[in-house]
């Protein structure tokens, strides 16, 4: 279990002014709480509101998402109260362990595709501060972290459904992809282990074989512009998960050889007369793929998304 110490330390890592002595009540508070309360791991269950806490760190959260996340759990599940919560770490923090409590104890009735996108468009209507999504979406990553601890199979099928229809869609849609690819590998991971296992060995053969060379892409792709002129040019290369290349395979159709862009590039530039520039050198040295341009001018930045084939 993640010591208060250190929970503490990476919070000041970012946040030097965070108040150090709010985060040890709520802390102490829930772990007060909490008491014995047992996880399905058999874990004491305070490791897991500290788990959040601990996640939300990673995207360098306020104190108050941190208080949050060690709180989120308190008014569904021990004698805690938003009265007593307001008392003691401010209205604030009230209004944010509520809206949290209040997504908990919504559950969705249907498996259809509209009625999952009712029910994400009720979740956002219902909070009011973005941070209620975050706190809650860092609580479904951790409870899908430990979903194996989960005896009935049905059970954790229907937590893995709900986390593909719901959650990851909901992080995809307030722009957190990490978390929205995690939720989507480990949904994959339950529903379907076979699949999943299989392109993880795919993946790693071409990692090995050499096959899979976004480094090396990357730097071509780097040169490319710099020897243009092109300055202060950013260029992205990653491995498409798991989930995204089996959504892909099961869409078209195809089987995984028949795949043209298992890993994609991302080239951001700053005008865009630099943009259609680096466009060319891209496409003069690469082959392109009907279909598969993107090319996206967000203000004041622009941005080059194209996929090749790799020669």
């Amino acid at each position: 279990m993640i010591r208060q110490t250190d929970l503490i330390e990476k919070i000041k890592s970012y946040d030097p002014e965070a108040d150090e002595d709010a985060i040890n009540r709520a802390y102490v508070y829930a772990m007060q709480k909490h008491g014995n309360q047992m996880r399905a791991s058999g874990d004491l269950y305070i490791s897991h509101p500290i788990e959040v806490a601990y996640k939300l760190t990673q995207y360098k959260l306020d104190t108050a998402s941190i208080i949050t996340a060690l709180l989120h759990d308190t008014v569904e599940d021990t004698d805690a109260t938003l009265d007593e919560i307001e008392t003691l770490f401010g209205e604030e923090i009230r209004q944010l362990v509520d809206g949290v409590t209040k997504l908990n104890r919504l559950e969705i009735k249907s498996e259809s595709n509209k009625q999952a996108e009712n029910f994400r468009k009720l979740v956002v209507a219902m909070s009011r501060d973005l941070r209620v999504l975050l706190v809650k979406l860092a609580d479904r990553l951790h409870n899908m972290e430990t979903l194996d601890h989960i005896p009935k199979p049905e059970k954790r099928q229907r937590i893995a459904r709900e986390t593909l229809e719901i959650y990851a869609a909901l992080a995809e849609r307030i722009g957190m992809r990490r978390i929205k690819e995690e939720l989507q590998d480990l949904a994959f991971k339950e529903l379907f282990p076979e699949a999943r296992e299989s392109l993880v060995k795919r993946m790693d053969f071409l990692r090995k074989s050499g096959q899979n060379q976004v480094q090396k892409v990357e730097e071509i792709l780097r040169d490319l512009v710099e020897g243009a002129g092109i300055k202060g040019a950013r260029v992205y290369g990653r491995e498409k998960k798991p989930f995204s290349i089996w959504k892909k395979m099961e869409s078209k159709g195809i089987g995984f050889e028949q795949l043209a862009d298992i890993v994609a590039f991302r080239v951001v530039v700053t005008t865009v007369s630099e943009c259609y520039l680096a466009l060319g050198l891209i496409h003069e040295k690469y082959h392109t793929i009907p279909g598969h341009l993107r090319i996206i001018f967000p203000r004041p930045r622009s941005t080059v998304i194209s996929r090749f084939i790799l020669p």
